[in-house]
């Protein structure tokens, strides 16, 4: 599944996945954004991973905020955003 969303004033935030066994999986952030250390972003792909299919957009927000490590500089997107894009590839 692909979802995709435009963080108004910011950048593009792709997100690619599968639901196995109705749990998020095979979770892939991508897009043009940038992000402070790039390592991070696995930490945000874990985050992601293995949450329940049916996972309210403040849930996935919170996973991903819990899962980031202090000083981690998001820049063009949120956890928010990459919320909406989860929520559009499971539409």
């Amino acid at each position: 599944m692909h979802g995709e969303y435009k963080v108004p004033g910011g950048k593009l935030v792709v997100v690619d996945l599968a639901v196995a066994d109705g749990k998020l999986a095979q979770v892939q952030v991508s897009g043009d954004f940038f992000l402070e250390p790039p390592e991070a972003l696995a930490a945000i792909d874990a985050a992601i991973e293995g949450l329940p299919a049916g996972s309210s957009p403040a849930r996935i927000e919170a996973a991903i905020r819990q899962a980031l490590p202090q000083g981690v500089e998001m820049f063009g997107f949120s956890p928010e955003a990459v919320a909406v894009a989860v929520q559009r590839a499971l539409a």
